[in-house]
């Protein structure tokens, strides 16, 4: 699979996870701060990727009214930044707590990816565990249905 098919899958399991969280009316407090933190991730590092500073902290916490709009804008940087930038191509960047490092493209790509794969497992913990629903998010599942 190539980052571009990881990057849809993120993009299709994280809108079915983000609906998910609205048809609870955003009741799980501990969801949405940790819903923030995949979203401000992402920004972080599309911004990182583009070498501009980014605007929000690793765990700033949205309201859910915004989450759509900051998650459209993030995966619009993150699908043009594949479509764009080799994968090869070397990021020189610190982290929150100043240390520096250097990854490629195609490695932070992956990251950002399964970061939110990681989150969104234990989102779907939070959701059974407060009597919802959880969501099918596996690749496997939304490809076999067609939706990725």
């Amino acid at each position: 699979m190539d980052i571009k098919e990881f990057i849809k899958y993120t993009k299709k399991a994280d809108e079915i996870m983000m609906k998910a969280l609205a048809d609870t009316g955003f009741s799980i407090p501990d969801a949405n701060t940790l819903l923030s933190h995949i979203l401000s991730a992402q920004h972080i590092w599309a911004k990182r990727m583009l070498t501009e500073q980014p605007t929000y902290a690793v765990w700033e916490v949205f309201p859910p009214e915004d989450f759509e709009a900051i998650y459209a804008a993030n995966l619009a940087l993150l699908e043009d930044i594949a479509a764009t930038k080799p994968p090869e191509e070397i990021v020189n960047y610190s982290n929150s707590a100043g240390e520096v490092f250097s990854s490629t493209v195609g490695e932070i790509l992956m990251h950002v990816c399964n970061h939110g794969t990681y989150h969104r497992g234990q989102l779907a913990k939070m959701l059974k565990q407060a009597g919802y629903a959880v969501p099918l998010t596996d690749y496997i599942m939304l490809k076999r249905k067609g939706l990725i």
